[in-house]
């Protein structure tokens, strides 16, 4: 697998905000227009579902099929504009070191769980149930989830058509930064999924940083 390689936008020392997100947990934070957001995979082969909306209107959010329309790839990368449910984009990727990352496969449930492994795993924490518990504390229900973006979640797409989880290549340091073209809300659940390789079977920590606006 390629590795991709790509000079930081942002020295890390000048974030605005940062912040530390435990294994399992979920986590949201407000982003400007012309702000940056950096997410890193502190440890390596950390799938994080995340979530975009529009800050003043949460109907307007991310949409994964007009995003892959619009770019003409399966994969989010480097340039890669993420596109709003009405169209417009919400934030455009500006540096990217890992270069796979899903937005197909969507989130795990603790009913996809069960189905895909069995009734003995229907208690464990997913990703469907970290999103749920934030978007509640800005007045959404589960009805508001969508089909989200796994960064560093490597998902290729089999001759047959079919979506593989498989052995995610992030190492420990690598990140993805984007830039918001609008005021968004950003949603994680750095995911706890560990009957599936896409965390290596042990959930890790992740860092969000938050950069000004460039002059």
């Amino acid at each position: 697998m390629t590795r991709f390689f790509a000079t930081p936008v942002h020295d890390a020392c000048s974030a605005l905000r940062d912040y530390f997100v435990p294994a399992n947990a979920p986590f949201s934070c407000f982003v400007k227009a012309g702000e940056s957001v950096r997410i890193v995979d502190l440890e390596g082969q950390q799938a994080v579902d995340t979530l975009f909306y529009k800050a003043d209107d949460f109907s307007e959010r991310y949409s994964s099929q007009d995003t892959l329309r619009v770019q003409g790839s399966a994969y989010v990368s480097t340039g890669t504009k993420l596109i709003s449910s009405e169209g417009n984009v919400m934030l455009t990727v500006t540096a990217d070191t890992c270069g796979r990352h899903d937005t197909s496969a969507g989130a795990c449930s603790c009913e996809a769980n069960t189905v895909r492994f069995g009734h003995q795993v229907k208690y464990l924490h997913a990703c469907r149930e970290n999103f749920v518990v934030e978007v509640s504390k800005h007045g959404m229900t589960k009805r508001d989830i969508v089909p989200n973006i796994n960064f560093f979640m490597n998902v290729p797409v089999e001759p047959t058509g079919e979506l593989a989880i498989v052995d995610g290549i992030s190492g420990p340091g690598d990140y993805v930064e984007l830039r918001a073209e609008m005021d968004v809300l950003l949603v994680i659940s750095n995911c706890p999924q560990i009957n599936n390789p896409c965390n290596g079977f042990n959930p890790t920590p992740i860092q969000v940083l938050v950069f000004g606006a460039e002059d």
